[in-house]
This record gives C-alpha cells, structure tokens and sequence, in this order.
C-alpha cells in the first residue's frame, strides 16, 4: 500500500495505529526482548557518537524504495518512523538542555501519536525529513557531548512522575532510534 499524498487516506491509516500507551521506562532495567536493547551495556558518554549513527543509518532507511509503504494499516512506514525519530531527538535535545540548566525540570506531556497526524508524517518529502533528521541528531549528539562529568546525575521529570538522572535518560533516548530502527528491518 503506498502512501502517495491523499489526505483521506492518510487520515484513515493515522485512525489505524493503535496508540502507544505503554510506559517504556522498563527498558532501563531489562533487555527489550524485541529490538534487543540492553540499556544497561550503554556507555551514556558515548550517547553523542551513537545518535549520529543513528542519524545516518535513518537517513539511509529514507532513500528505500518501499518508505512510504505501510506493512500493515496499523504500522507505521519507515518514513512515518523516521518523521517520530527525528522528532524524538528534537524532543530529548530540548528536555537535555533544561536538565542542564535547570533543576529538576518537569517536562510538559508529548503525544506522539497526536504529533504524527497533526504533522502528516506519512505526506513529508523523504529528502526533507533526512537532512532535518541527520540535522537534529546532530544537536542532540552534540549537546550530549556537552555534558560534564559532574552533570550525569542531574534530574528531570516527565509529565507521568517519571524521574531521570541525564545518565538514565540517555539511556532511555537511545532505545527509541534503535528498537523504531529495528522495526523497519524487521
């Protein structure tokens, strides 16, 4: 099923997808028993690294043929996938930069289910959506790069309760890339 530009179309397969309710802070204790990610094996230090290979192995999943292509109606395309990545590394960019100048930031709840439809993932240009990706890994990386040995254990709050040191947040932001890089190789 390809997903040419029919908003109509678009907007039935958006209903499709089942909204991801699920709390993946698990992840930090336990290996995901999909993707494989051990959060525990990860060198938070080397996040910076990672996330732009991350931004190029995505930017090449943007060049398939198949990217707008949905499995199923109710997964998303590598192209839907690459849309919520890169806007998964402008995201955790933002909540960094507040855990690092703020004390104990609460960040404000994101749906990305709303954010895909609202965004018409699934109508982006591939191009666009690759340079902007390659674009926002790159300031992620960056300011995980930025980080000072005694930041590590800085705190922030997502909007469930859920608290993080910068060292288990970045732990718990590389899961996202790889497992949704997963799921287009799957």
């Amino acid at each position: 099923m390809s997903m040419d530009h029919d908003p109509e179309i678009e907007q039935d397969l958006a209903l499709a997808i089942e909204p991801d309710t699920k709390d993946w802070t698990w992840v930090l204790e336990s290996e995901c028993p999909e993707c494989g990610f051990d959060a525990a094996s990860v060198d938070p230090q080397g996040t910076g690294a990672r996330t732009r290979a991350l931004g190029t192995a995505w930017a090449a999943v943007l060049q398939r043929a198949d990217v707008r292509t949905r499995p199923l109606a109710t997964v998303w395309s590598p192209l839907e996938y690459a849309c919520h990545v890169r806007d998964v590394f402008e995201l955790f960019d933002r909540r960094l930069e507040l855990m690092l100048t703020e004390d104990g930031p609460h960040f404000p709840n994101w749906d990305q289910d709303e954010t895909a439809v609202a965004s018409e993932y699934g109508s982006q240009d591939p191009a666009t959506v690759g340079a902007q990706l390659v674009a926002a890994a790159e300031r992620a990386a960056a300011r995980f790069d930025s980080v000072a040995d005694d930041q590590w254990a800085r705190t922030g709050f997502r909007s469930d309760g859920a608290r993080f040191t910068i060292e288990s947040f970045a732990r718990y932001f590389l899961h996202d890339p790889v497992h949704h890089l997963w799921d287009v190789s799957a």
